[in-house]
């Protein structure tokens, strides 16, 4: 079936899956391989499709002295495998409308596929992906050719306000952990690479005890066991990566203010926050829906964008991760405006950490949260996200299942206790990325970095 035929067949049929999947969270089981593999599926036959994902704890974490490492060698396995050239990979997948991808980040990496569950497509795309991921090649052109780009998309990331920004916030969040590495890399890191530490790394962390397995579609139990033991069971098992070190928190706040010529100043304020499957977590994630995470009718919205128009706009976020994940407040406003729409914001989170939200606002977030959470589990694609997650980082096989009653649990007391516990305004990293930006000359906990002097 050519790739047009995908389409049209699963756009006519999407309207079916939407109905039957809100009414009910998916029943998620899970096995481990005979190599230590973890497998997590959800049977749903209501397309003819099938969703899988490969997860590893590969990501930018693990780079250690050779930050680019986790990102490049994850990026070279569509690359070459099996002999089979890169053009070959892509036109075995494009030819019967199957939908690859991979990724890496922070804590993981990853490996997709979309494909339809007729026999001989699926058959012919898992063996794609089969030698993808346990026969790459690592060319040696390939590997400059990326390398190559790599160390073009640094180049763009310091003309960026927004990448210089999110840089220097996690290194000084994370100082002296390995949080602090950007997924990208560095360019010592990348030009500090060959081929040999990509295939070391592959070997180390790409291997059954290391990884996790969701299906999502239509195949049964019996096929999606089969489908894990030729596909991650022929991984060696080798062995877990080991535990991260946990996040210090911060002993006092800091303040990087770097020049650059734009006429908006970038603002990020944080610091270390939660990681999946913290017993704080509900309270935080509803406190903070209702401080910055629901958009224009978010408190911090509200302060700096309605009232006073300093921003077009205003976010904060909770990102769990296996540890310490960050919680991050930001905006964009002119450089002029820039002082006081950091004062405007840091009262605002201030005063919510002080008094909390009100019972009005609490009803109405956990009636926002709770009336969408049927829309996070609407397609295939949204349920193998979420299993995904809840595999890599141990979460409980019912976590969908009790969401919504865990939100609405929360109480007033349960946020301010969480907030004023967790989130502390005089141990902030505050980081200003901008044009003219008011350097204070030995300003106590102020860092002044000239960015056209680095």
């Amino acid at each position: 079936m050519h790739i047009n035929s995908f389409v049209k067949l699963a756009s006519c049929l999407v309207a079916g899956l939407f109905s039957t999947t809100l009414l009910a969270s998916p029943d998620i089981q899970h096995w481990t391989t005979k190599n230590g593999a973890r497998v997590y599926y959800v049977h749903a036959p209501e397309l003819p499709m099938v969703d899988m994902r490969i997860v590893f704890d590969a990501g930018a974490a693990r780079d250690e002295a050779d930050p680019g490492l986790s990102i490049l060698t994850n990026g070279l396995l569509a690359e070459g495998a099996g002999g089979l050239t890169a053009n070959e990979i892509a036109e075995r997948f494009e030819s019967i409308g199957a939908r690859f991808g991979n990724s890496a980040h922070r804590d993981m990496a990853t490996l997709s596929l979309r494909t339809l569950s007729e026999k001989k497509i699926f058959d012919r795309a898992v063996a794609t992906l089969t030698t993808i991921l346990t026969r790459p090649n690592f060319p040696k052109a390939a590997f400059e050719r990326e390398r190559s780009r790599l160390l073009t998309t640094l180049k763009r990331h310091k003309q960026s306000p927004g990448s210089q920004a999110d840089e220097a916030f996690f290194g000084a969040v994370y100082e002296g952990h390995p949080y602090r590495l950007m997924s990208t890399g560095t360019e010592a890191g990348i030009n500090g690479l060959n081929l040999g530490k990509l295939k070391s790394f592959y070997g180390k962390y790409y291997v059954g005890r290391n990884a996790v397995l969701a299906i999502v579609g239509d195949l049964d139990r019996n096929a999606a066991e089969q489908l894990a033991e030729n596909l991650v069971g022929l991984l060696p098992a080798g062995q877990p990566a080991a535990d991260l070190p946990k996040v210090a928190a911060l002993k006092e706040g800091k303040t990087i203010r770097i020049e650059h010529p734009s006429t908006q100043t970038h603002i990020l304020v944080g610091q270390p926050g939660m990681k999946r499957g913290d017993p704080d977590y509900f309270a935080l994630y509803v406190g903070n829906h209702m401080l910055g995470g629901s958009g224009l009718v978010a408190r911090l919205s509200n302060e700096i964008r309605e009232k006073r128009g300093l921003a077009y706009s205003s976010y904060s976020y909770f990102m769990p991760m296996r540890e310490n994940g960050p919680y991050t407040i930001g905006l964009q406003t002119k450089n002029e405006s820039a002082e006081e729409a950091l004062a405007v914001l840091q009262e605002t989170i201030g005063q919510f950490i002080k008094e909390g939200p009100t019972a009005e606002e609490l009803d109405a977030s956990k009636k926002n949260i709770t009336g969408g959470f049927p829309l996070r589990i609407s397609s295939n694609k949204k349920i193998i996200d979420y299993i995904g997650m809840i595999g890599f980082y141990g979460l409980p096989l019912d976590y969908l299942d009790t969401f919504n009653s865990k939100v609405q649990a929360v109480t007033v007391e349960d946020i301010k206790k969480a907030f004023q516990s967790r989130i502390h305004m005089d141990k902030m990293v505050t980081v200003m990325v901008g044009g003219n930006v008011n350097v204070a000359a030995d300003e106590k906990n102020n860092t002044a970095v000239n960015n056209n002097k680095k």
